[in-house]
């Protein structure tokens, strides 16, 4: 296993680890869902499976500011608030411009990025995007605030308590996350739970949880010139309850149409596909970069 490094933005400890560094081909930028346990560790089994097919492009791979081994401060995280950190991160470890792998819904995170500092990103890959209305209507911000006043109280806690027992964590995989319950296994499960551990990594759950990623990005997709590559499941579904029911085909036919500059596929999997589909997702992202 690869030794931690740390690095410090705004007087906050931020983790991350690096594979190959070889600065002759743009480096890849992973950007791992937040979740109940979730971390960097979440690309462990992509990272293993692209360093065996001999990819020059090297990978950085952070911890966002509440998760992880990074500093796990109780504050409400905004898109903006990682994005803010991950551009630090490119200018002062990477030093030169990525391609953006950014995991599900954390994909505000990946658009504000871009919006800022546009010419540090190459391009980004997109795996299991959520429904393009998700990130195309505004939620009120009065919802948002009103959920995390809930989660952030003596409730939440307990909630968190009750979210990262090993039956809810299978449970939750099975039902919304993996294509087949089979592929929900230890590793995966033992994953999440020694996340879990600390329960300060709770605050940047509830900051998913209430929303604050959900904007009207529609405008900023618009602007993104940067070729866009998205890789989605052939069982792709939606968490939220809010939106209509879309197929896959729908789902990608938006985001084409979204982009400037967008193409996409469907694989087999469903909604964490670098981990449920890890050979299928490497072999497409070598494809594009070649």
């Amino acid at each position: 296993m690869l030794s931690e490094k740390f690095y410090t933005w705004k007087d906050f400890h931020c983790a991350y680890e690096v594979h190959a560094v070889n600065h002759s081909h743009p480096p890849l930028l992973l950007i791992h869902p937040i979740g109940v346990g979730l971390s960097r560790h979440f690309w462990r089994r992509f990272c293993d499976a692209w360093l065996k097919t001999s990819q020059p492009n090297p990978i950085y791979n952070p911890d966002l500011l509440g998760c992880g081994a990074s500093s796990q401060p109780r504050c409400a995280y905004y898109p903006e608030d990682w994005a803010q950190q991950l551009h630090y991160f490119i200018q002062e470890v990477v030093k030169i411009p990525v391609i953006v792998v950014c995991q599900g819904a954390l994909l505000p995170v990946a658009l504000t990025l871009t919006n800022i500092a546009p010419d540090l990103i190459k391009s980004l890959v997109l795996a299991g995007p959520p429904t393009w209305p998700l990130i195309s209507m505004a939620q009120k911000s009065l919802t948002q605030r009103i959920a995390w006043n809930l989660f952030d109280s003596p409730f939440g806690t307990y909630f968190y308590r009750y979210a990262s027992r090993r039956q809810f964590l299978q449970s939750f995989s099975v039902n919304k996350l993996f294509a087949q319950a089979v592929d929900v296994d230890d590793e995966w499960l033992d994953t999440l739970q020694e996340g879990a551990k600390n329960p300060e990594s709770r605050h940047a759950v509830f900051s998913f949880l209430s929303g604050f990623w959900r904007q009207d990005y529609s405008p900023m997709i618009a602007k993104i010139e940067q070729p866009t590559f998205v890789v989605l499941g052939e069982q792709a579904s939606s968490i939220s309850r809010d939106v209509e029911i879309e197929t896959p085909k729908q789902r990608l036919e938006s985001y084409v149409q979204g982009f400037t500059n967008c193409q996409g596929v469907i694989i087999p999997g469903r909604n964490v596909l670098p981990y449920e589909s890890t050979q299928d997702f490497v072999t497409i992202l070598s494809g594009i970069l070649q």
